[in-house]
């Protein structure tokens, strides 16, 4: 056991450190992941379309698209983002198509 622990430590150290924008870049896909299931258990759906220093870009599509609730959404996604990486993005989103 302790064998496998230590070749596991080996392979961290040698593996190349993520940046700070490859980290926040990780983060944000894993919250726009995370909230995804429940998006499309709606019919809608989200999807990342580039991060310009703290502006996030996403496209809002099915449901979400004409939904009433779209703004609600898109600020309670812009608020996990920012309990995520711990200061604040601003996400902007465009509606409809791929």
């Amino acid at each position: 056991m302790f064998e496998v622990m230590e070749r596991a430590e080996s392979v961290e150290r040698d593996a190349p450190a993520e940046t700070a924008e490859e980290t926040k870049l990780r983060l944000i896909r894993e919250t726009i992941e995370d909230l995804r299931p429940h998006l499309k258990r709606d019919g809608g759906d989200c999807e990342l379309l580039g991060v310009d220093g703290n502006v996030v870009k996403v496209r809002m599509t099915g449901a979400c698209v004409g939904c009433q609730l779209a703004s609600v959404t898109v600020h309670g996604i812009q608020a996990k983002m920012i309990a995520k990486l711990g200061y604040p993005v601003r996400l902007i989103p465009t509606m409809g198509g791929h």
